[in-house]
């Protein structure tokens, strides 16, 4: 576990952004996030970019739970609702297909009701393991 929180913060968007870190029952961690105004947009709720970074960061250490280090190839994000100031978001990130090669992964960012505000599929190329 120890591993895994390093990664997070050596990953140094997650401190910028004021992601927390916590530890879940699979081995996993779980980002989560409250809405402040400098993670938002013109419009006053939070960012796609932000959002999209907090998905990214989580299947990067869904992957590492596989023993995969990787890089991001591609990623679509549906967003579904706004995130608005103030809101707790969480990430629920999981791996699909763990490939030679390649891994696919799959996150949610969801509040603590479990309303679904953005979904992601993303491709990962392995570019090593962690040993």
């Amino acid at each position: 576990m120890d591993q895994m929180i390093k990664f997070c913060h050596d990953n140094t968007i997650t401190d910028t952004l004021g992601m927390e870190i916590f530890p879940e029952d699979d081995g996993g961690i779980r980002l989560e996030l409250t809405v402040e105004e400098r993670h938002t947009n013109l419009h006053e709720t939070c960012h796609g970019g932000v959002l999209t970074t907090m998905a990214d960061t989580a299947m990067g250490a869904a992957c590492m739970l596989k023993n995969k280090r990787v890089v991001t190839i591609s990623m679509t994000v549906d967003f579904m609702h706004a995130v608005p100031i103030g809101s707790r978001i969480m990430t629920r990130a999981r791996v699909l297909h763990n490939g030679k090669k390649t891994v696919n992964c799959e996150c949610e960012i969801i509040d603590a009701s479990g309303k679904i505000y953005v979904k992601v599929l993303a491709l990962f190329f392995v570019t090593g393991n962690f040993v």
